[in-house]
């Protein structure tokens, strides 16, 4: 029968196989075509004909060819058929099917639908033949019956589209069906259906599979609905990624975790580079990226960005269109979520009502985290991001050698965290990704070299980090190094260091490094640029300091920072200690020349010697022969001579300029240190050997000289050194230049004989008559100095020389002198807070162990201690009733150091402020350390507080005029420094609180200064613990009552909630401080309603789902109308107020403005809300009626126009 069938086909007209056909019976054809088919036999031939004899002109041949497509629909599903046979019968059905008229192509595609919802299909292959029926149907042009109406082409393909989305799909032929789509002509609606039905689908199907579906789903998206496929991946990986980390973080043991890490990181990465080719094919869908994550910046940006979000948008960043775009999108994000951190941190009213979250710079971590998982497409933009937060946000420009910020003082916390940030991402990066190391470090180093008149410490602690991290791995990259080092003789002074500091661990496992190293410095050494012969000096004294001499003593007696990679650096060095002292060795012949250049180079010399000792002990006999003989041309050997030291060979003269040549003290102060070392470390150890009596010499020849030098300079009178009152010490002449610079020598030479007979007194009394005699010309002639100075008015009578006095003996000389009341005492606290300042300036102090941070830390300890007990022991009002000399008293100047100590340990030291609490406390003993290690900083502090609170109470007591302001203003500092310590949770804190509260309420004091710090303190401790509009009111009211009201025929009544507003400080102290704090409570409200707003634009909800969804709001809502009310309130109280005009009157019509617009925002966001939460509420019209008693209209004008749009909604 096939093969009549085939030969009636063949003839050139269907007549005779029309009619051959019709003689079959109804199974014959189909059970034929089946048993071809599964034998593999021409189907493909036999298929042709029977369509051939069934043309769609006649019904019967219509008819025929329905069965025939339902049975080769099936036989294609049966699995039976050999692909080949398959694959030809699907094709030639799809040829034939636009032949169909519209009712059968109706059936035969609700047919295909019944299947897919029912699962009854076996493998799919058919559905190939769904999307050309589809499309038939599109272009039939006639009405169609379907269901119980009649509805055209087009509009049965969308009913039959929307009844396929609405059903159920089994997961095996989601990515077919999807698939099938874009072959498929669709209207936005239609494609809106499909994406829909496939997002939904996500959830229920393998992890593995959701790649191929979302490709699908992109290629799709080109038909339109671009927003609504990237939202979707992008949400579902969100949840995803917020799923897994919640079981890997969870308290509770979780038998089965959902998705292992690795598989779901390697299906983000297939993903994202979907979605990145999709991009780079559609522009537009890249647009709707950014759009979409755009929109987190108008309310929370942490509500569209996650993981997932910013790897993709990293990975974006290889198209180069989007480039800008998309890294300045990040950018911003960032700021505005350090930003908005700032703002919950300093507000207990935010925190309350918004819950904390995690932040964009976690989520930009985590992405770098897993970017291990072979996501090689997002280092690039990780890395340009980097760089980016690092150059926008790092130190800014510098002034007088200072680096300042030029942004206001509120924002310098977030662009600080932003900068530290992209160091973080850059170092992250660094140790994961091997490819993109040797970029990083390029990248670096030249924005060291090519940034030298900018600030560049946070590029220089990045290349310290990545070199500690692995110096060996980086050998590869020691060729950018050395090309940096070429520019050593053009850096700053300050920056060479650092970089040398940097790269030091690199010279030990380099041999070519540290060559190229050496020759770059040996240039430097003879450079015309000073600058550049410091750089060398700084070099060799970095180099002597680290490569150690066989015999030298361990660095544990000198901690360092750099010590734990060291150790690391050791073990793998190609240097042995032998080849150590032969380079150490040629460095100090290098050095020794130094000693004949500028006073400037020299001095580092000497400020360096003492930390190459103590890190390389083997080297102390060529160093002290080298300072020896130095002091040796300036020293006169004859005992009998006056003065001992020959300052005139110190002074340099050319022509007309007179300069210092020899710092003459530093160099004494340089031997006595090092000397003092070597008595106390170096010779315990060499107790019981034979030492060569050539190296003894020198240490009895030095401290010879030094007991000579002390001897005579006690017995020489200012007139030996032609340093007496009669004297010239003009800045104009050059012997006043000259008189002055051999003033501070002896002065400075002094202060290091002071220290040098204090190390070796044994606290014998005939040394400290010695050091007293010594004090005693110091004195001398720095009262003619000062004296000298104040007559000439010139720029330099207020300016003090940096002490050369150590810190170390500044806490023990402070420690043996407060006993009495005398100069010494004076002078040894002046010099205690100049070390301090100079810390808080430089984050170092000058003299030995100076850049050593634990030492330092070791020193402000006692120095606290010292005087704290003074400043308690002996009150100021008690010093200066019996006071006779000039300035402030000691009492007055310990007080002045405690502030600046507590501020600078707060600022260098917080890890450690449970240990300097714990020294504080002079009754902790030893034995009672493993007690006190669970008395919490907060409690330690509190005890503090309560002795500063005490001072405070005792100087408010005294008479208005006894009041000494100064020392109040002190207290009040240090009490705000000390607060920042406390739990705001703790009852300490609310204790704190109220204290300052009381005091502000009962003391009446008319010291505008006093008044501003108090009131500081008071709001500071009020926003940590809570609102503080209530205080604001209740401030207005007595600014109110005390200044009166501008219609002087009212009287007001005084309310005198708070004593220390009173006529002086009511304006402009309080009124300027209560505005300011008003404006910060402004910035919070509006800070909530953007947030509100931002909710409401991405929520697309229907109208109970939305009505739901804004209880959440409520509490927020209702918080920010409580705030607003009272503000008005207290701008009613003000406006009222007859303040006086200028800078009051200013702010408060500047604060006005800004109220009424965050109430037209308030309005706004109701107005976007009303008609999905039922209307306006009752609070918010109260709040709006309100308003108008402010009378303000010029700023109400956009206000009064959106209460108007309320009134006609009501």
């Amino acid at each position: 029968m096939d093969q009549k069938i085939l030969s009636l086909a063949a003839e050139k007209t269907a007549d005779k196989l029309q009619e051959f056909l019709q003689t079959l019976r109804e199974g014959d054809l189909t059970n034929l075509l089946q048993n071809q088919a599964v034998k593999g036999k021409v189907a493909g031939a036999l298929l042709r004909a029977i369509f051939k004899g069934s043309p769609c002109s006649e019904e019967a041949g219509t008819l025929r060819r329905r069965k025939i497509y339902t049975c080769c629909i099936q036989l294609v599903e049966s699995g039976d058929l050999q692909k080949e046979i398959a694959s030809e019968i699907i094709g030639l059905l799809m040829l034939e099917a636009h032949h169909f008229p519209g009712p059968l192509l109706v059936e035969l595609a609700n047919e295909f639908i019944s299947a897919v919802r029912e699962g009854s299909l076996v493998n799919g292959k058919s559905l190939e033949l769904l999307p050309i029926i589809l499309t038939a149907l599109a272009t039939k042009k006639e009405n169609l019956a379907y269901g119980k109406g009649v509805l055209s082409g087009e509009e049965c393909k969308k009913q039959l589209i929307n009844t396929l989305c609405s059903g159920r799909w089994d997961q095996q032929y989601v990515i077919q069906l999807t698939s099938m789509f874009k072959d498929v002509p669709l209207t936005a609606e239609e494609v809106e259906f499909v994406v829909e039905k496939a997002l939904s689908m996500f959830s229920k199907m393998n992890l593995q599979e959701i790649p191929p579906l979302v490709y699908q789903l992109l290629v799709l998206s080109s038909k339109g609905s671009r927003k609504s496929v990237l939202e979707g991946i992008i949400a579902f990986f969100s949840a995803l990624d917020k799923q897994h980390n919640e079981e890997q973080s969870g308290d509770e043991l979780l038998d089965v975790v959902t998705v292992p890490s690795g598989e779901l990181r390697h299906v983000e990465g297939t993903i994202i580079l979907h979605i990145v080719f999709a991009i780079k094919l559609d522009y537009e869908l890249g647009r709707e990226l950014v759009k979409h994550l755009k929109v987190g910046q108008q309310g929370d940006s942490n509500n569209n960005l996650s993981p997932f979000s910013i790897a993709l948008l990293l990975s974006v960043t290889r198209i180069q269109r989007f480039q800008d775009q998309v890294l300045d999108l990040l950018k911003t994000s960032v700021v505005k979520s350090f930003k908005d951190l700032q703002l919950l941190q300093g507000s207990k009213f935010l925190q309350n009502l918004v819950p904390h979250r995690s932040y964009v710079s976690t989520m930009i971590l985590e992405v770098v985290k897993n970017s291990v998982h072979s996501w090689d497409h997002v280092t690039q933009g990780l890395v340009e991001l980097g760089f980016i937060l690092m150059d926008s946000y790092g130190p800014k420009k510098v002034l007088d050698g200072k680096t300042i910020e030029t942004s206001p003082s509120l924002s310098r916390m977030p662009n600080q965290h932003a900068c530290k940030l992209g160091a973080n991402i850059l170092l992250e990066t660094f140790k994961i990704h091997e490819m993109i190391r040797q970029e990083i470090l390029e990248q670096v180093l030249n924005r060291v070299v090519t940034r030298a008149s900018s600030p560049i410490s946070h590029f220089l602690d990045l290349l310290s980090n990545i070199v500690m991290y692995a110096p060996l791995v980086l050998q590869s990259c020691s060729s950018k190094v050395t090309e940096a080092f070429d520019y050593l003789s053009f850096l700053p002074l300050r920056t060479v260091q650092r970089l040398l500091k940097a790269v030091q661990p690199l010279l030990k496992v380099s041999m070519s490094m540290r060559d190229c190293l050496i020759l770059v410095l040996r240039k430097a050494m003879f450079a015309n640029q000073l600058d550049a012969r410091k750089s060398a000096v700084a070099g060799f004294l970095l180099l002597l300091k680290n490569f150690k001499v066989l015999g030298s003593l361990s660095s544990s007696q000198c901690s360092q920072s750099l010590s734990v990679s060291q150790v690391h650096v050791d073990v793998h060095s190609h240097y042995n200690s032998v080849a150590n002292e032969t380079f150490c060795l040629e460095i100090m012949d290098s050095l020794r020349r130094c000693l004949s250049q500028q006073a400037d180079v020299r001095l580092m010399l000497y400020e360096g010697f003492y930390d190459v000792l103590r890190r390389n002990s083997q080297l102390a006999n060529s160093v002290m022969q080298t300072l020896l003989s130095q002091l040796k041309q300036f020293y006169e050997p004859k005992p009998d001579l006056l003065p001992p030291l020959k300052l005139e060979a110190c002074i340099l003269t050319q022509g007309d300029k007179i300069s210092l040549q020899e710092p003459l003290d530093y160099l004494l102060c340089c031997i006595q240190h090092c000397l003092a070392w070597y008595k106390n470390t170096v010779i315990p150890l060499q107790q019981g050997e034979e030492e060569e009596e050539e190296e003894e010499a020198f240490y009895k020849d030095l401290d010879d000289i030094l007991e000579s030098i002390t001897n005579r300079m006690i017995k020489s009178e200012l007139e030996d050194f032609e340093l007496d009152k009669s004297a010239d010490f003009s800045q104009s002449t050059s012997i006043g230049i000259k008189n002055n610079i051999c003033a501070f020598l002896v002065m400075g030479v002094c202060e290091v004989l002071i220290e040098y007979n204090f190390s070796i007194s044994s606290f014998s009394k005939n040394r400290f008559e010695d050091i007293l005699s010594l004090f005693m010309c110091y004195k001398k002639l720095s009262d003619i100095l000062n004296e000298k100075a104040g007559k000439a008015k010139t720029k330099t009578a207020n300016k003090t020389n940096d002490s050369l006095l150590s810190m170390k003996f500044v806490s023990s000389l402070l420690t043996a002198l407060f006993r009495s009341s005398n100069e010494f005492m004076r002078y040894a606290v002046n010099v205690a807070l100049q070390k301090v300042q100079q810390l808080k300036e430089t984050g170092h102090v000058s003299g030995p162990d100076g850049q050593n941070p634990d030492k330092i830390f070791q020193n402000l300890c006692d120095i606290t201690r010292v005087l704290l007990w003074r400043y308690t022991s002996i009150p100021t009002s008690v010093e200066e009733s019996g006071k006779k000399e000039k300035g402030k008293s000691i009492s007055l100047l310990c007080l002045e150091g405690l502030q600046k100590i507590f501020s600078a340990v707060q600022q260098f030291y917080q890890p450690k402020i449970q240990q300097f609490l714990r020294a504080l406390d002079v009754t902790d003993k030893e034995g009672e350390e493993r007690e006190d290690a669970d008395v919490s900083v907060t409690q330690r502090t509190a005890f503090q507080i309560r002795q500063f609170q005490r001072s405070l109470l005792n100087l408010l007591s005294s008479q208005e005029e006894d009041f000494n302001s100064k020392e109040a203003l002190l207290l009040v500092t240090v009490l705000t420094s000390l607060s920042k310590l406390l739990e705001p949770s703790s009852p300490q804190f609310v204790q704190m609180l109220s204290w300052t509260s009381k005091i502000c309420k009962e003391n009446s004091r008319e010291d505008a200064l006093f008044c501003k710090s108090l009131m500081n303190l008071l709001f500071s401790l009020h926003v940590s613990y809570k609102s503080p509009v209530i205080l604001l009111r209740d401030l207005s009211q007595d600014i109110h009552g005390h200044l009166g009201d501008i219609d002087q025929d009212v009287e007001v009544e005084k309310t005198n909630h708070f004593a220390i507003v009173n006529l002086r400080t009511a304006a402009p102290t309080v009124c300027l401080l209560v505005l300011s704090q008003a404006e910060k409570v402004l910035e919070e409200v509006d800070w909530l309603i953007t947030k509100l707003k931002g909710q409401v634009s991405q929520e697309t909800l229907s109208e109970e789902a939305s009505s739901q969804a804004t209880l959440p709001n409520q509490p927020v809502e209702k918080a920010i109308i409580m705030q607003l009310g009272t503000l008005l309130t207290f701008f009613h109280e003000l406006v009222q107020t007859a303040l006086p005009s200028g800078s009051c009157v200013d702010t408060l019509l500047k604060d006005l403005c800004k109220m009424y617009t965050t109430l037209t925002a308030l309005v706004r966001y109701y107005l976007q809300v009303c008609q999905s939460s039922g209307g306006i509420p009752k609070n918010m019209e109260k709040l709006v009626r309100d308003s108008e008693a402010v009378p303000n209209r010029s700023s109400r004008k956009d206000f009064l126009h959106a209460q108007g749009t309320i009134d006609h909604l009501n």
